[in-house]
């Protein structure tokens, strides 16, 4: 294999305390989906000292900064010069915060329970890093860095492609991460196929017959038959499902009723399908609805069942994922590689990228000791991004760079 490193293994970061505190301050000040006009200023204002040239706007929110390296021309495309980009998202969650730290969330029932002021943090330190030290590092070409709005909900991803993030930047590939919890810190996960779980959602509305809840044989009590469906729904994967394939059907939410007295018309349930094949979420969908049907009519209710895909499978490309574990143990050292691993079935927007556009999404150590700052799981009240992890993430950056624009890559 030929090596495609040209600085120590784990980069020496002089300014790795000013790259901590901009997580800080982000962890402070979250901000929701579409609505990180805050951050995105403070992105385009980091970038923008770091000597990059910065375009903002895209997708709202979305920030994209720009550097190159070389001889090549630039007129708008690639010309020759070949280019990549390096992804991080930006929001929030609606959560309310359980913390200790003296830099936790100021808005209430907002935080950063996923880690996105992390990978925001990290890839303005690979920013930094790449810009002030492009003359000693072995790379040519253009680095996009792309910071994405509304991976939680609302899916940036997409609305960055539909302003043209592909057409006004041209790249041969697109890179993400994700911060891990329950891997080592110094660890990061790169495998092929499928690495995040595609998601929709559903709704299903019952219509019963309300009545005075002393009277139950006046009316048909939808709430009963929205228990039912809850229960028979949890057979689709048990009993449908082939064992080999992967999904997850869970209802989240159900609405009905304002009195104690009365048994309401209708009843709402919604929730979210996770599954790694399409073929397997359309199956599951068609579950859905039979028993949807089958149910309502035994007790002589209607129900109306719709979906919404929320985010296609995350699929990592084979060509782009042996760059990054190349990238990854030169960074990390093999032995902290892991090239293989189960799918989550958590969903990720990054999907669409690599819908369009060759790439891969790695996950990154954020520690797995009790008691640590990566002790609890993404969305919980009580997480927080490990910065101890934040060196590791700027040096994988970094290393791919290198590994992906190097002069080892251009032979």
């Amino acid at each position: 294999m030929t090596p495609c490193l040209s600085t120590p293994p784990l980069l020496e970061i002089p300014f790795l305390s000013d790259i901590i505190a901009i997580r800080h301050d982000l962890h402070a000040h979250p901000e929701l989906a579409f609505n990180e006009a805050r951050t995105a200023a403070l992105v385009a204002r980091e970038l923008a000292a770091y000597g990059l040239e910065v375009h903002g706007g895209l997708a709202g929110t979305g920030v994209v900064g720009v550097l190159k390296k070389g001889t090549g021309q630039w007129h708008g495309q690639s010309d020759g010069m070949r280019a990549i980009g390096l992804r991080a998202d930006m929001d929030a969650l609606p959560i309310m915060e359980i913390s200790q730290a003296d830099y936790g969330s100021t808005q209430a029932g907002r935080m950063h329970a996923c880690g996105h002021d992390g990978h925001t943090a990290m890839l303005l330190g690979a920013a930094r890093y790449l810009s002030a030290y492009r003359d000693r590092l072995d790379f040519e070409g253009v680095v996009y860095f792309i910071f994405q709005p509304a991976e939680e909900v609302g899916g940036g991803a997409q609305k960055m492609l539909e302003d043209g993030l592909f057409r006004r930047f041209p790249m041969d590939a697109v890179f993400g991460l994700h911060n891990w919890p329950g891997l080592p810190v110094g660890q990061i996960a790169a495998f092929p196929g499928p690495v995040m779980a595609g998601s929709s959602c559903f709704e299903i509305t019952v219509r019963g017959q309300g009545c005075h809840a002393g009277m139950p044989h006046q009316g048909i009590d939808a709430l009963v038959v929205a228990s039912h469906l809850t229960l028979a729904l949890q057979t689709i994967v048990a009993r449908e499902i082939d064992p080999g394939e992967a999904a997850v059907v869970s209802v989240t939410q159900i609405h009905g009723g304002d009195a104690l007295n009365v048994i309401p018309e209708a009843v709402v349930l919604r929730g979210t399908i996770r599954t790694l094949r399409p073929e397997v979420e359309r199956r599951v969908e068609q579950a859905v609805m039979r028993l949807g049907a089958g149910i309502g009519q035994t007790f002589g209710a209607s129900v109306e069942v719709s979906f919404l895909e929320r985010y296609p499978a995350t699929i990592n490309h084979p060509a782009e994922t042996a760059l990054c574990q190349r990238a990854a143990a030169q960074a990390i050292g093999g032995e902290n590689l892991r090239t293989s691993a189960a799918p989550s079935m958590g969903a990720e927007d990054f999907a669409y990228m690599l819908r369009e556009k060759a790439g891969c999404y790695v996950w990154l150590g954020n520690g797995d000791e009790a008691g640590s700052a990566g002790a609890y799981t993404l969305h919980n009240p009580r997480y927080d991004f490990n910065d101890a992890a934040i060196p590791f993430g700027v040096t994988y950056w970094v290393r791919l760079v290198e590994c992906a624009l190097g002069a080892a890559a251009q032979r």
